[in-house]
């Protein structure tokens, strides 16, 4: 793939969280993909394969259905692509357990894909989970 290419696919990825769109998940995911997340996550919220990712992005958007996912910065350096992004979104509906807030929350992520064969094959994401939830709780970030 191009740099153009794989700037877009990476592009297109975001797209797909914000707009929910699961249908557009074999254009952008391997088969095999593999979700590597936080520790702390747990098995339940795997998001590996495309019904993983289908599940997980349909689960965020069930909590947070304007959710939207706001990228800053891409950088290529062969098959890996590093992202800066933010997200945000507001708790209209039950997530992770717990009844809708009514909250608005922005959280800042970074992820790491590898890409081959043209799909993202792989994933390494950390996000800034204090301000979540201290956001979700109604919290000062201050």
């Amino acid at each position: 793939m191009t740099r153009d290419e794989t700037r877009a696919l990476i592009v297109r990825l975001h797209e797909i969280w914000s707009d929910g769109n699961v249908a557009a998940i074999p254009e952008i995911y391997a088969d095999d993909f593999v979700a590597h997340m936080p520790k702390g996550w747990g098995e339940r919220d795997s998001r590996n394969g495309h019904d993983g990712i289908r599940s997980a992005i349909e689960r965020l958007r069930t909590g947070f259905p304007d959710w939207r996912e706001h990228v800053q910065d891409i950088l290529i350096d062969g098959d890996k692509v590093a992202v800066r992004y933010y997200s945000t979104g507001t708790n209209r509906g039950s997530f992770d357990g717990h009844v809708a807030t009514g909250r608005r929350v922005e959280v800042d992520e970074l992820s790491i894909f590898r890409i081959a064969d043209g799909r993202v094959v792989e994933q390494w994401c950390l996000n800034d989970d204090l301000a979540f939830g201290k956001q979700m709780r109604g919290e000062s970030l201050a």
